[in-house]
């Protein structure tokens, strides 16, 4: 019964299965990060962009799968997201909408219908949010869900391979892991190719040109503790990094942490065992 969500914080709607979460979404009534709802269920990011760039993302996404594990894609002008799930409308789903203009984030929204065209196509990026909840099941606490927050974020100066427009370095999410567990970590997350996979990097942030952790580029810092380690993966924000760089018209994407909620198990897509 989705009257019987009477409140709207996190806390409340995490006990709810999809429907209502995407519902409560689609009223405007919420609009923060998704880590932690609908578990079980495969999360994405977006990217919404005119169908004369389509091609040319599309081959960004496939030369670059670990930042951009492209996991759906709409008919063009067809605002319904029909392989991920049902009723799921991509002008109204997402919490909270990025719009990009000449290459600049131009503002925010809560739902994009006035934007959406016969010439858009919308594409779901697979997102770390999968790996998070297999994690959660093997006992690693994921600390920003625990304090409700959005896992931090940053550009680095590791470069993308580009295709047509679309180019720049790759962003990454970083999670503090106990230094016990660094193995085991790996060893689950390269199991999730269409989640961003295995870590690229764990140590010494500099390595990959971030200077400072406490100041992310998205999201909320996270403290690394003295028996942990700061360990990175590539992240679904890179695609912005990369519309941005490309200074096309209009772009729509989600805001960072704030993702698509899909229908479809964690599982369901082929993974990749070591």
């Amino acid at each position: 019964d989705r009257s019987s969500v009477a409140s709207f914080r996190f806390a409340d709607l995490a006990k709810h299965p999809t429907d209502v979460v995407r519902a409560t979404i689609r009223s405007g009534r919420y609009g923060q990060h998704t880590a932690g709802l609908a578990a079980g269920k495969l999360q994405a990011n977006l990217v919404i962009l005119d169908e004369a760039y389509a091609l040319d993302f599309a081959r960004y996404c496939q030369r670059n799968a670990q930042s951009c594990p492209n996991v759906g894609m709409t008919d063009t002008g067809d605002p319904m997201f029909r392989t991920l799930g049902r009723d799921l409308d991509i002008r109204s789903d997402v919490p909270s909408y990025n719009i990009y203009r000449n290459g600049k984030l131009a503002g925010q929204a809560d739902n994009i219908r006035d934007l959406w065209t016969d010439r858009s196509v919308a594409f779901a990026i697979g997102c770390s949010f999968t790996f998070e909840h297999a994690l959660q099941k093997a006992g690693i606490r994921m600390r920003h869900i625990d304090e409700d927050r959005t896992v931090p974020m940053y550009r680095t100066s590791i470069e993308t391979v580009p295709a047509g427009p679309f180019r720049g370095g790759m962003v990454v999410s970083m999670r503090p892991i106990p230094k016990a567990e660094l193995e085991r970590v790996d060893e689950i997350c390269r199991t999730y190719p269409q989640a961003h996979g295995a870590p690229v990097h764990f140590g010494d942030p500099a390595d990959i040109g971030i200077a400072d952790l406490v100041q992310p580029d998205w999201g909320s810092p996270s403290p690394v503790g003295p028996e942990e380690v700061a360990v990175f993966w590539a992240c679904g924000v890179t695609p912005q990094n990369a519309l941005m760089a490309a200074n096309l018209p209009l772009v729509i994407t989600h805001t960072p942490g704030c993702m698509i909620v899909t229908d479809v198990a964690e599982d369901a897509f082929p993974t990749v065992v070591r």
